[in-house]
């Protein structure tokens, strides 16, 4: 009998010259580097920019070049005496538990001109932020940002200064007086959370790792906001082992919801990737093919809630070759509208480049990794239907109790009925 011919992945695509976005890029995001053992590596960036170059994905594109961030920006969030702090800051001579403002521990050690780093990363989310504002793009990227857990005082979690909370505070200044905020980081955005939590005129949205399994423990169902904000702050927390499907639904359950219930001008995404199933950092189990997935679905509520207005930035991601340059290279194509398929083969000579600065790694070969991205959408309190196979069911039951306590925490809140699925 004859062998059916092995049908082989997609080769890279051809992309037409115009685009929909912005890409914001300079080498400078480089810059913003650690010790030689953080896990946090600006070679990350790096990759994914080679990556997106050698599928043609950038092509016709012209990289926006950022400035850096001035003093009265960074004052929009940060106390002065914490910007005086990062400025002078130097190693310490002793490994102290709690250094003041955060600086010179294990997480956030002083390095080398970090000011002028750190404002080079704001810098880039304000340029984006400015594209959008004043009409010369729908869209704008900028993967060298995603700060989200620097606190008006400190430095928590690898970020100096909060790139998002500066931008928004910036967009609530020239025209924008509601904004949607999406962080898919695998940790919680506590930074923006804790910045706007009073403020009614930006939502906070944040999917991630059950606060009682990974740092910084916050982000429980029942943080909603105060005052004239409650019901803007909405936390959804997944189990460890959350695989895509499972993810999928939870996002889908709670988020296009409340974003169409906000009525947002704007949608503000943080797109860290380490909830990626082989991240060092964090234990849930998504593949690429999954964040693509969610990618495509913030740009989607943007088109249709907020006439199209998306700023999309990265975050955590310490997959450094094999993770996060094919997931936010689908990034950048989600945000110039340029399909790149899971199956599309990765260029050899990107493959070659890695190699030849990391001769025992393991480079992928195509863009995806075949994940199962098809969710059955949540169906109300006690829908769960049953598959036979006991650990899908064990962890469709997690997520939909995780979208009940979300739902039960914030929806009446919002004019929406936590038990109803067409809500």
């Amino acid at each position: 009998m004859a062998t059916a011919p092995r049908s082989e992945p997609p080769a890279p695509t051809s992309f037409a010259t115009g685009h929909a976005g912005t890409v914001v890029w300079t080498d400078r995001f480089l810059d913003y580097t650690w010790t030689p053992e953080h896990p946090m590596k600006p070679a990350r960036l790096k990759f994914t920019m080679a990556l997106a170059e050698s599928l043609g994905l950038l092509d016709g594109v012209d990289l926006l070049e950022p400035a850096s961030a001035d003093l009265p920006d960074l004052l929009r969030i940060h106390t002065a005496p914490y910007i005086e702090a990062v400025q002078h800051a130097v190693p310490p001579v002793d490994t102290a538990t709690a250094p003041p403002y955060g600086l010179g521990s294990s997480d956030n050690p002083v390095f080398p001109r970090m000011h002028q780093a750190a404002s080079t990363i704001v810098g880039g989310t304000l340029a984006a932020a400015r594209e959008i504002a004043e009409g010369r793009a729908k869209r704008a990227v900028s993967i060298g940002g995603g700060m989200h857990h620097a606190m008006a005082d400190s430095a928590a979690g690898f970020c100096v200064y909060n790139d998002l909370a500066i931008a928004i505070s910036w967009l609530l200044d020239h025209g924008f007086d509601r904004v949607a905020y999406i962080d898919v980081d695998v940790h919680h955005g506590d930074g923006v959370q804790r910045a706007f939590y009073r403020d009614p005129r930006v939502l906070t949205i944040s999917l991630h790792q059950h606060p009682a399994t990974l740092w910084p423990n916050t982000g429980w169902p029942e943080e909603i906001g105060t005052g004239a904000a409650e019901g803007t702050s909405i936390n959804l927390a997944l189990l460890p082992g959350t695989r895509d499907t499972q993810w999928l639904r939870g996002f889908h359950a709670v988020v296009p919801s409340v974003v169409e219930a906000f009525h947002p001008q704007i949608v503000v995404s943080q797109c860290g990737v380490d909830t990626h199933r082989e991240d060092p950092l964090a234990d849930l189990d998504l593949t690429v093919d999954g964040q693509r997935a969610a990618f495509r679905a913030m740009r989607d509520l943007a088109d249709k809630h907020a006439e199209g207005r998306w700023l999309a930035v990265g975050g955590g991601g310490y997959g450094l070759l094999r993770v996060v340059p094919r997931a936010w290279t689908h990034l950048l194509a989600t945000a110039l509208d340029r399909t790149v398929e899971p199956a599309t083969v990765i260029p050899q000579s990107w493959i070659d480049r890695i190699r030849a600065e990391a001769p025992q790694a393991d480079p992928p070969r195509t863009m995806g990794d075949g994940g199962d991205v098809n969710y059955r959408p949540w169906d109300g309190p006690g829908g769960t239907g049953e598959t036979g196979d006991a650990r899908f069911d064990h962890a469709q039951r997690a997520v939909d109790m995780a979208v009940l306590a979300t739902r039960r925490a914030t929806f009446g809140l919002l004019g929406l009925d936590s038990e109803d699925p067409r809500d």
